[in-house]
This record gives structure tokens, C-alpha cells and sequence, in this order.
């Protein structure tokens, strides 16, 4: 790859200090639901084998043998249903609601109860190649961890809490048995996480961002299984990935636009001097994206517009240093672009001359339409955000109140209706259990806003007494209104029990 081929295909291929960085946007989202997600984060933790490629073949080869199965009246040795009630199973009593425009399609598509189910259903396509949105959870954690042994740790907890034990309810237990009677393999059992990064120490230090914040509450959700069913845990889990994924991509997004910021500045010769200047200018210190009950999606596209215009400058920027023979081994941490400034600085003449500025500006005029997010990676990353943030749209109107662990949903019923943020009654109970994880003592609702704010969600805590959100806190009980308290109203825990454990 040289600077020439850069300018003829920008998407294609990456430097590899770039798409190698602890900070690329790896794997890149595209399309999922909040249900993909979590199935294809059973696949990553504990299923090796049934990868996403793998998945719609095998939800077809399944209804094909359930179907012999009921053509001859028989079942499995180890099924304890009949092939008409395993069928009525997987295809009501579990069914995942269809989108609008999915309707017509037959596929199987089952809520991510328990591990097995994962291994036929939950793809993002119904082709096979569709992107591992589980891989990006892992990456969420190693990024958010203290270290590479903490994120194992962290890894095998989640793995212990996906898994089916004596302590589950008596449906989940029996569910994971007769799926596994009916499509055994590959079994469930913990996959080789490899070896991924996280974050420089020193970038870490005093720094709060989405995924560390996921890593901490993941904990939190994890505590609390013992409290609830299967359903509602798997509810509480879901409804944590979907508002920390986006805010994790959002947050990357902002990453990569301050860091090109730096590096465009160094082509005028200023730009940061040492790895501290760097740090203070590439990670946001008030990161935020989300502002309840205001249209969400715009701010998001901006964020992603500035993405792919910090990736086009970056990779620009690295081929030409390449190109001049200054090779860079890293795009990882402030220091490493901090290095990279001094190498545009020392190089200004050369990659002055070689046109750098005049290339990005006819890569930028010609990419047009996919820096503004109507195409490409920008209006995956668009899709991604919509679908896993927004309230499933059910193409069947029974079952339209479905998903309850939203972040945005519909200001009207029209389908041109905006986003906007406003959280379901599974997010709120979610937020609010981990916002209190371990504590003692009363906490106003300003905690949940602190708390909301690290996933850049903004909220004035004045406003809740007022606000739907505070309306969906009084509906399930998780306050009290207290004239002694600052906002006054104070949160109670949803699961008691378990929070005084905790604490």
C-alpha cells in the first residue's frame, strides 16, 4: 500500500499502526439489535465453533430436522417435547419479533434465553457474513480494564453468570436441556480469549469513559442474578450492552477526531510537544452525546462524520510519512501520537511536497456522500446506533411493547417520527441498580445522572421530578419523595437483598 493507492481507494486498507491501535474501531459496526448482540456475545464467551457465519445455515438445518422429525412422528432420545411442541417452542412461545420490513421472510429468530439458542439464531444477517458483534463487547472489556489479567477476570465472570446452573430457574434450566437435546453442538464451554490490549496505564489514570464504566457495571449486573429469572436478568444484561456499545463507538468516534486534530495541527507546526499535552487534548474529559428527551441522532451522525474524516486525515497523514520513510508503529496511546506529531513536524517539507493537503482535499470532495453518512461506514455505524439504542419496531402490532430496555424511542407514532432519548423501564431498573452498587446510605437521584453522564447521557437531575424519566422512577418504585433531600427525591434500590450484600 503506498500514498498513491491510498488516494484511490481511501476505505480499503488501513496503515497498520492505524488498524492495529488499541483505539481502532474494531470490529467496525454495522446493523444489529440489542438481541444480536447479546446472542453473539454467547457465541464469543462459550461457544467456539458457532460463529456468525454459521449461524443462519444452522437455524435453517434445524427447522429442516425438525420438520423430519414431525413427518415421523419422532423425537431426539433426549428431548422431553415432541417435534410439534419443540416447533410451536421456537416458533411462539420463544419467538423474537420480526421488523416491518422482515415479516414475510421465515427464518428463526428466538429470544437469547440461554447459550444454546444462540448457536441457531441471532446473526445479524440471514447471510453469512455478518459482523461479530460480540467481538466488540470483548473489546469494550480489555478496553475498560485495569489490565490484561483484570479483563480475564472480568471475561470468566461473564462466562460463569451466561452459563446454565442449578442456581437458574427451572424454565431456563429446562430450556438449555431441550435445546441441546435438539441442536447439541458445539456444547457450551469457555472459549480462548487470546490476547488483546487495553489501554495505556497512563491514559487510564483519573480517566472516565464508556468502557470503563461497562467493565464496573457489568459487575454490578452480574451480583444481581440471584435476585431475579433468567428472563429478567438476561433483560437487565441486554439493556446495559445496548446503551454501552454505542457509547463506546461515540466515545471512539470523539477519540478519533481529537487525535486527527492534533496531527493536522503538527502539519502547521504546532500540535501537542509531549505525551501529556496529547492526552489532555485526544480524550474528552466531559464526553457526552445523549440529552434526554432530545433528538438523538443527529449528534451521533456529527460524531460519526468526524470519524470518517479523522480516518481519512490519519491514514493520509501515515502513508506519506511512510512514503518519506518515517515508519510508525503505533496509534495506541497519547504518547504514540504525541510521537507522531514530532515525525509531521519534521517531515512538514516532504509531505508538504508530496501534496498531502491537496490529496485529502479531492479524497474528502469525492467521498462526499460517505463522509456525510448516506453510505458505507458511516451509515452502518448510523444503523448500528438506531437499531440498538431504539425500541424494536415489531412488524406484528401485539407484540410492539416487546423490548423494554430502550434508550430512544419514537416522539410519535408516525414512522418519520424523530428519536429521542427516553429509557424504557429495563434501562431505568438497570441504571439505577448500578448507579447504587456499592453504596450505603440514602443517594439522590443526581447519582443516577452522574452515573448516566459516564455513558454520556445528560439529564438535569432538576428535571426529573418532572420528566418521564422521573414518572418511569415512580411507576417502579425506585423512589421516595423526601423534602430533606437535595433534588427531593431519593432512590431505592431494586434489589435490595442484593445490595446490602454488595455493600
Amino acid at each position: 500500500m503506498t500514498l498513491e493507492k491510498f488516494k484511490e481507494e481511501p476505505w480499503r486498507t488501513s496503515h497498520a499502526a492505524y488498524q492495529d491501535s488499541v483505539l481502532a474501531m474494531s470490529p467496525a459496526p454495522e446493523y444489529a439489535s440489542s438481541e444480536v448482540i447479546l446472542s453473539s456475545l454467547y457465541r464469543h464467551v462459550g461457544l467456539e465453533g458457532a460463529s456468525e457465519r454459521t449461524v443462519p445455515q444452522r437455524g435453517r438445518d434445524l427447522d429442516r430436522e425438525v420438520q423430519r422429525y414431525r413427518d415421523r412422528a419422532r423425537k431426539p432420545g433426549d428431548a422431553a417435547l415432541d417435534a410439534d411442541t419443540f416447533h410451536m417452542l421456537l416458533h411462539s412461545v420463544l419467538e423474537s419479533p420480526k421488523l416491518p420490513n422482515q415479516s414475510s421472510k421465515r427464518f428463526v429468530q428466538v429470544t437469547p434465553l440461554v447459550p444454546q439458542a444462540a448457536v441457531f439464531s441471532g446473526s445479524a444477517r440471514l447471510s453469512s457474513n455478518s459482523w461479530p458483534a460480540g467481538a466488540l463487547v470483548r473489546r469494550m472489556v480489555w478496553l475498560g480494564s485495569p489490565d490484561a489479567a483484570a479483563a480475564a477476570s472480568t471475561w470468566q465472570a461473564l462466562f460463569a453468570a451466561l452459563s446454565i446452573t442449578d442456581e437458574d430457574d427451572i424454565f431456563a434450566r429446562f430450556l438449555q436441556a431441550e435445546i441441546e437435546a435438539w441442536s447439541p453442538q458445539p456444547a457450551w464451554a469457555p472459549t480462548d480469549t487470546g490476547e488483546y490490549s487495553t489501554l495505556d496505564p497512563a491514559d487510564q489514570d483519573g480517566l472516565d469513559y464508556p468502557a470503563r464504566r461497562f467493565v464496573r457495571d457489568l459487575h454490578a449486573i452480574i451480583g444481581a442474578k440471584d435476585s431475579m429469572t433468567r428472563r429478567q436478568w438476561t433483560s437487565l444484561l441486554e439493556a446495559i450492552v445496548r446503551l454501552a456499545a454505542v457509547a463506546h463507538v461515540t466515545w471512539l468516534c470523539d477519540v478519533h477526531a481529537r487525535s486527527w486534530d492534533c496531527v493536522r495541527a503538527a502539519l502547521d507546526g504546532n500540535g501537542p510537544a509531549d505525551a501529556a499535552a496529547a492526552r489532555a487534548a485526544i480524550y474528552p474529559c466531559a464526553f457526552q452525546f445523549l440529552s434526554y428527551g432530545d433528538r438523538a441522532l443527529p449528534a451521533i451522525k456529527d460524531r460519526a462524520s468526524a470519524f470518517l474524516q479523522a480516518r481519512l486525515g490519519l491514514n493520509a497523514t501515515l502513508w506519506a510519512l511512510h512514503a518519506e520513510g518515517t515508519e510508525i508503529a503505533s496509534l495506541s496511546s497519547a504518547a504514540a501520537v504525541a510521537d507522531v506529531c514530532e515525525r509531521v513536524r519534521a517531515n512538514a517539507s516532504g509531505l508538504e511536497a508530496r501534496g498531502i493537503r491537496d490529496i485529502l482535499a479531492e479524497v474528502n470532495e469525492r467521498e462526499t456522500r460517505t463522509l456525510l453518512c448516506k453510505k458505507g461506514i458511516g451509515s452502518n455505524i448510523m444503523e448500528f446506533a438506531r437499531h440498538v439504542l431504539g425500541q424494536r419496531q415489531a412488524a406484528n402490532p401485539v407484540l410492539r411493547g416487546y423490548d423494554q430496555g430502550f434508550a430512544l424511542r419514537k416522539r410519535g407514532t408516525s414512522n418519520s417520527s424523530p428519536w429521542v432519548v427516553g429509557l424504557g423501564p429495563v434501562s431505568v431498573l438497570a441504571l439505577v441498580h448500578c448507579s447504587l452498587a456499592g453504596t450505603t446510605g440514602p443517594r439522590s437521584v443526581r447519582r443516577l445522572t452522574q452515573h448516566l453522564a459516564g455513558y454520556g447521557a445528560i439529564v438535569d437531575y432538576r428535571d426529573i421530578a418532572t420528566n418521564d424519566l422521573g414518572h418511569q422512577l415512580r411507576m417502579l418504585g425506585l423512589v421516595l419523595d423526601s423534602p430533606d433531600a437535595e433534588s427531593g427525591m431519593l432512590l431505592v434500590p431494586p434489589f435490595q437483598a442484593q445490595q446490602e450484600e454488595t455493600a
